[in-house]
């Protein structure tokens, strides 16, 4: 009868730490979440830069997802009902939102660009109406709705696609999404890692033809393994850098 009671107390105290232990929700694009075969995302592969004995990791990122179709599809609801006080969210958005959105194939995922609350109202064949908002101001709504759970929420700039410019370097979305990115950030006073710059920066060292044989099997966008541990890495860099308070989780 002891044996059974201290069992039972183990199993319980068990039970609490492990739903005491925070989590990191990590919402994106393929670039976040991928098949896991030719294509990886960093997300998968974060964990091995993090103690996950202390904290955990739920990636529900999707491939071909924009800030607005992961809303639209209700990805958005799912996570938001699963966030509890204590945990952390973060956001990588941009490869996907640059079309003119519309009710075409083309447009579906598509943003208004900029952080402004301008929106536009779509009208679809079946009668419903859709309203499109900027890539700043999804992310905001991202932001803030996650602040009310009592959940800290950290945006991260876009991975750096495999483009060069003329002088060699690899092209930034410091003037786009990035940039978008960063200063909703600092309107709403939370984390930012500029993901983008630290990784592009790796790419600038090894050059063209090396990031292309060693990361991008296929496109110009999508990374194979390494290249998506290279960007794991580039994350953990990002939380040292920034002093952000998933450090104290980073494995030594």
């Amino acid at each position: 009868m002891i044996k059974t009671l201290i069992l039972v107390c183990c199993l319980g105290l068990l039970s609490f730490a492990q739903q005491q232990k925070p989590r990191i929700y990590i919402i994106g694009d393929s670039t976040v979440r991928n098949s896991n075969e030719q294509f990886w995302g960093w997300g998968s592969l974060l964990s091995e830069f993090l103690d996950t004995a202390a904290i955990s990791i739920e990636n529900h990122a999707m491939a071909g997802r924009s800030t607005r179709t992961f809303r639209k599809e209700g990805r958005w609801h799912r996570v938001d009902s699963l966030m509890k006080p204590g945990d952390y969210l973060l956001i990588q958005f941009g490869h996907n939102e640059g079309s003119t959105p519309d009710t075409s194939r083309q447009g579906y995922r598509g943003v208004l660009r900029g952080i402004g609350q301008d929106s536009v109202v779509l009208h679809w064949a079946d009668g419903q109406q859709e309203v499109v908002r900027t890539y700043g101001e999804n992310i905001r709504r991202f932001v803030r709705e996650a602040k009310q759970k009592g959940v800290t929420p950290i945006i991260l700039s876009m991975i750096p696609r495999n483009q060069w410019d003329e002088s060699g370097r690899v092209k930034r979305a410091d003037q786009d999404f990035g940039l978008w990115a960063k200063q909703i950030a600092e309107q709403e006073q939370v984390g930012f890692i500029n993901l983008n710059e630290i990784t592009a920066a790796k790419y600038d060292r090894l050059g063209p033809a090396l990031v292309k044989k060693t990361y991008f099997p296929g496109d110009h966008t999508h990374t194979n393994y390494e290249g998506a541990r290279e960007n794991a890495a580039s994350v953990a860099e990002g939380i040292i850098v920034t002093n952000s308070p998933l450090k104290k989780y980073i494995k030594p």
